[in-house]
């Protein structure tokens, strides 16, 4: 699976994508992460990428000209699934949209800055816009690597025990049962009896029922859909 970012901050992806789970995806090449600074396909010699909004405003606006020559170059060299926009009043990213991501092939993926990009890109050149939450950031690098993680981590063969991701919380519209790991006994807070039985049927009974009442309880929205 292959990822391009484009982004006027690319120093800001470097290390999200320089460890752990990531790191090894892409040593496996299992995912290529391709990070492209948009200031290289400027059109201007100040290698600007941003102007003053038509109609007036507050802030900058980020031009038409070096998304569309980025994107066109990429598109000419491979075929791609999805370019995505990462942007506050996108859908919000869940997991089952991550499931859905992690089968496709390749993806672009648009960072805005400032006040925001030129529409034209997105009515031209986006095929889905993703939020990662109900906030403002100042820009779209984190809200990109919080996708590709996601997404990367759901790879068959990324993860080194293949059923881990498929227990995570949301799977199945469930948030994760309590886990437990040594001492059994700390300073007499003790590991449930029922995860120290041995008895696996019984182990996953308890789980999916901690698991539901988690739910219930913290997320019960999750319940409703």
């Amino acid at each position: 699976m292959r990822f391009d970012i484009l982004t006027v901050l690319p120093g800001l992806l470097e290390s999200p994508f320089a460890h752990s789970i990531l790191l090894r995806a892409q040593k496996k090449g299992i995912a290529e992460i391709h990070v492209h600074n948009l200031r290289d396909y400027a059109t201007n010699k100040h290698k600007s990428v941003d102007d003053y909004p038509y109609g007036g405003g507050s802030g900058m606006v980020m031009m038409i000209e070096p998304f569309a020559a980025c994107i066109e170059k990429l598109k000419a060299e491979r075929e791609y699934d999805e370019v995505i926009f990462m942007t506050p009043d996108g859908e919000t990213l869940n997991q089952n949209i991550a499931n859905q991501l992690s089968v496709k092939g390749n993806i672009i993926i648009l960072c805005g800055h400032y006040k925001g990009i030129d529409q034209r890109v997105r009515d031209l050149y986006v095929t889905r816009e993703m939020s990662i939450g109900d906030y403002v950031l100042s820009g779209g690098e984190l809200p990109a690597a919080v996708l590709v993680d996601t997404v990367v981590r759901l790879i068959p063969g990324v993860l080194s025990d293949e059923t881990s991701a498929l227990s995570d919380s949301f799977q199945g519209d469930l948030l994760d049962a309590p886990v437990y790991t040594r001492p059994a006994d700390w300073n007499g807070h003790k590991v449930p009896d029922i995860l120290l039985s041995g008895n696996t049927p019984e182990i996953e009974k308890w789980r999916f029922e901690q698991a539901l009442e988690r739910t219930k309880t913290r997320r019960p929205d999750l319940l409703n859909e």
